[in-house]
C-alpha cells in the first residue's frame, strides 16, 4: 500500500495538471467528471488524467493522500484545487485560469 501511496504522490508531482476522474475526458463515467473535463478543454491546455475506475487501489487511497472523498479531483503544480463544484466555481468567476498560470 505504502508503494501505491508513493506513486500517487508521484504521479501528482510530475503532472502539472492532473486530473483524477471516473472514465477519461473523452468518455467520461460520470457527470461529474464530464463537466470537469469539459471546463478544462474550455481553456484548451494540456492536462493528464487518471481512470479511478480501471485503478481501483488509486481511487481508495487517494482521498487519503487529497483529504477530499469524492471524484473527481483537479491537481494543478501539485496542489489540489478541488472536486467538481469548486472547479465549476472557480470557471464561472474566471478565477481558475490564475490557477494555471
Amino acid at each position: 500500500m505504502d508503494n501505491v501511496i508513493q506513486n500517487i504522490k508521484d504521479q501528482i508531482k510530475d503532472n502539472e495538471i492532473l486530473l483524477f476522474m471516473k472514465g477519461s475526458p473523452y468518455q467520461p463515467q460520470c457527470g461529474f467528471s464530464s463537466k470537469v473535463a469539459q471546463i478544462l478543454f474550455s481553456y484548451d491546455i494540456e492536462f493528464s488524467y487518471i481512470d479511478v475506475l480501471e485503478f481501483p487501489e488509486v481511487r481508495a487511497n487517494l482521498p487519503q493522500i487529497s483529504d477530499w472523498p469524492t471524484f473527481p479531483q483537479l491537481f494543478v503544480k501539485g496542489e489540489l484545487v478541488g472536486g467538481c463544484d469548486i472547479v465549476s466555481e472557480l470557471h464561472e468567476t474566471k478565477e481558475l485560469e490564475s490557477v494555471f498560470n
